[in-house]
């Protein structure tokens, strides 16, 4: 017999439909590129996806039809998120910062029909239009194409309405190995999604947050947020440029509570606060993803005053998959005990299962005893089951999700992320934390950043070196560096090398491509 309870089809346009009626005059602030700001709200943001769920179907769009975004962090790619999605097309955001080949696969393998960009990326696009085989529209968000295209209809339509099943937003991974693959996100696991990350114990956002996604708009839907603050009514504060005295500015005068970002953007923004004497008065959260953050860096953030939540996840897992909240013995635990909590990955909220099977037997699956590492797999109504098109399947019969990351679950289901099974280190059958090398490493006052690698060896298959960009200021020498990891790693863990770069690539979201890095140093050769 079938429940009696009223039934509604949870799709995003009842987000924005509560946005607009119960917290309309919430504001949405965008710092553009050119360095305008703009101000609107909820009810705003809401007109303007309405008007632009009218404009494509005007232009013929039809539900199911993908329509991507090229662009940056700014009130018109929000309200894109909800009028490309209400008029029942599937949202395509594009990573401005691939490479042209992989923009080219992504764009003619999703069969996009339009696309909206951003004016600083006018040379890119009209580099590709010749590549883009399937794209019949070109409209810019910033130079006046994209008011006009809204300002020809009314906003008085209504919602494509469907199962909740349907398809709403399209982002594909990048792409490490092989051609990138599509993530097709549904109705129905985005909302469950966005109603999950509002909880206390993962971003705790609420009616009064005040929240500026560093996360880019075209990564995992900035990790959820645009849907996650319309179902509160958050203030929304956007900048178009990742400027870290654009951001600190705008963090002070709009008193911001809660910012998400990838290590590296916290990283530029202390190095800015250093140099200016600035702080965050206002700053109640710090929601980082992407790469574990250095130790150092929590300490900082934990001494502020601020709450630091670590989170991990990915394109495939919408993103979220742990969160770093507190225990229930929170404040029984003194200051380097929290910190030594918050700096793991946290557990997973209901909807998440997680699981660590053997590196070298995928079939064994390890007991949760906070020594042992595997390879972490996850399944939940919010994760990936095959990737778009049905061109490989990403999860098996029994819905476990291969992650790529190696990590040690607590008993009491705290996850400790130990490396990428890619970027893991064996050395002499033993296997080596990169990432927690890395965190030892930028302890140190005159490293601002480092990366671990594994080059060839002789006898031991594999050792690391660590690659070092020095602090403002600093000479820091290789033996210094290798005599300050003696009592924090392993001795048969130090680095056998430390070479000193300008610079580490970085990708589109701000973590370091150790693909690149590693290709950099493919002839690189131990001493001796």
């Amino acid at each position: 017999m079938l429940g009696e309870m009223q039934d509604f089809e949870l799709r995003l346009s009842a987000l924005i439909d509560h946005a607009a009626r119960e917290h309309g005059t919430r504001e949405i602030v965008s710092r553009w590129a050119d360095g305008s700001e703009t101000r609107s709200n909820w009810a705003g943001v809401r007109h303007d996806a309405m008007r632009l769920a009218q404009a494509l179907r005007r232009m013929g769009m039809h539900p199911g039809d993908r329509i991507a975004t090229l662009a940056m962090n700014h009130l018109h790619h929000l309200s894109s998120f909800f009028g490309i999605t209400g008029a029942g097309t599937v949202l395509h955001t594009i990573n401005p910062r691939l490479f042209d080949d992989q923009l080219e696969y992504i764009a003619n393998h999703a069969e996009d029909r339009v696309l909206f960009y951003d004016a600083m990326f006018a040379p890119l696009v009209e580099r590709m239009k010749p590549r883009w085989t399937t794209i019949e529209h070109y409209i810019c968000f910033d130079n006046g194409e994209f008011a006009a295209l809204l300002d020809a209809e009314d906003g008085a339509g209504e919602w494509e309405q469907g199962d909740e099943r349907e398809n709403c937003h399209l982002c594909y991974t990048s792409g490490t190995t092989g051609n990138p693959k599509g993530v097709l996100y549904t109705h129905r696991s985005s909302i469950l999604h966005a109603l999950t990350a509002i909880q206390p114990a993962l971003m705790g956002i609420e009616p009064k947050t005040v929240f500026l996604p560093v996360v880019p708009l075209f990564h995992a839907a900035a990790w959820g947020l645009p849907w996650s603050c319309a179902a509160v009514g958050a203030k929304m504060v956007y900048s178009a440029l990742n400027d870290p005295v654009a951001i600190c500015e705008l963090m002070q005068r709009e008193k911001v509570t809660h910012m998400g970002g990838v290590p590296t953007v916290w990283l530029a923004m202390f190095n800015h606060l250093d140099a200016t004497g600035g702080e965050f008065p206002h700053l109640e959260a710090c929601i980082v993803g992407g790469s574990a953050m250095p130790r150092v860096m929590i300490e900082r953030l934990m001494k502020g005053g601020v709450r630091v939540v670590h989170a991990w996840g990915m394109t495939e897992t919408s993103p979220i998959g742990t969160t770093g909240a507190e225990s229930v013995d929170w404040n029984d635990l003194n200051f380097d005990e929290q910190v030594n909590l918050k700096a793991l990955q946290g557990r997973v909220p209901f909807g998440v299962e997680i699981r660590c099977v053997s590196l070298d037997d995928p079939s064994l699956e390890l007991p949760r005893d906070g020594k042992t590492a595997g390879a972490l797999q996850v399944r939940g109504p919010w994760v990936v089951k095959r990737y778009f098109k049905g061109e490989a399947n990403a999860a098996g019969a029994d819905q476990w999700f291969d992650t790529g990351d190696v990590g040690i679950i607590h008993p009491d289901g705290v996850l400790k992320l130990t490396d990428r099974t890619k970027d893991v280190i064996k050395s002499g059958g033993e296997w080596i934390s990169s990432v927690e090398l890395e965190n030892a490493a930028v302890a140190h006052p005159g490293v601002a950043e480092a990366v671990a690698i594994g080059v060839p060896h002789p006898k031991w298959d594999e050792r690391p070196i660590l690659v070092v960009v020095r602090a403002t200021g600093s000479d820091v020498a290789a033996d210094e560096i290798r005599e300050f990891l003696s009592d924090k790693v392993a001795k048969w863990w130090l680095p056998d090398a430390v070479e000193f770069v300008g610079d580490l690539p970085h990708g589109g979201t701000g973590k370091v491509s150790k693909k690149d890095l590693r290709e950099r140093f493919r002839d690189y050769r131990l001493p001796g």
